[in-house]
């Protein structure tokens, strides 16, 4: 029977940060902690499950005494905030409605997008809603993020694959995933494809080499013959 460990928790306090940060007394930490959960539902649910379609990986949260900041992290920076930073105004209104605190948004772009586990994961939810060929869809996820620098990619789709009725697990695996090394910077997401035979989740991880080694994108092969000088 295998241990199964979410390298996020794993590492979080050792070599990642919280994504949550506030104290509270014990009276007000269950409140807080219900509050974080419908925030980032409501974002969700506005942002990845809408159109248009805002891309959101990941949110930050802190807390005063008084106000609460957001951080957005999003590989499309340009929708969440809109013509004139219209969309974000929207957006942190119904927040502040939605908790009857005041709030302050901050979005964060995401450089390299084939290369975070929550939007590998999201992108191919989408196409296995628009039913198309999982094995294919899970080779060419792996493949761009190789591409894009990644040392290590995993990902295992589970459910009524193709519409079966018998559920099941397939695993697509490039590159190594160091998952007991502590120094290894592994991203790590679920996503779920709900789909009109049922859910199928979907685990990716992607191996990004130790911490403190930035990965450099690789640029694209020039496979045309230079112009010669005069």
């Amino acid at each position: 029977m295998g241990q199964k460990v979410s390298p996020i928790g794993f590492r979080t306090g050792i070599t990642l940060g919280w994504q949550s940060r506030w104290f509270a007394p014990k009276q007000a930490y269950g409140t807080c902690l219900v509050e974080d959960q419908k925030i980032r539902k409501f974002l969700d649910d506005r942002l990845n499950r809408s159109q248009p379609y805002g891309a959101l990986a990941k949110v930050e949260i802190e807390r005063t005494r008084d106000d609460v900041r957001l951080t957005l992290h999003t590989s499309r920076p340009g929708i969440v905030i809109g013509p004139k930073g219209a969309e974000i105004e929207k957006l942190r209104e119904a927040v502040e409605d939605l908790i009857n605190r005041k709030v302050t948004l901050n979005v964060v772009e995401i450089k390299n997008p084939e290369l975070n586990a929550q939007l590998i994961g999201e992108g191919i939810a989408e196409q296995l809603k628009r039913r198309a060929a999982f094995r294919r869809v899970m080779k060419q996820s792996c493949e761009t993020a190789m591409a894009s620098g990644a040392k290590g990619v995993k990902i295992i789709c589970s459910g009524r694959l193709g519409g079966a009725e018998l559920a099941r697990s397939e695993a697509q695996i490039l590159g190594s995933i160091p998952l007991q090394t502590l120094d290894a910077n592994v991203d790590y997401a679920l996503s779920l494809a709900r789909c009109t035979y049922g859910i199928i989740g979907i685990k990716v991880w992607v191996y990004l080499g130790k911490f403190g080694e930035e990965i450099q994108p690789k640029a694209p092969a020039n496979r045309g013959r230079g112009r010669r000088g005069n």
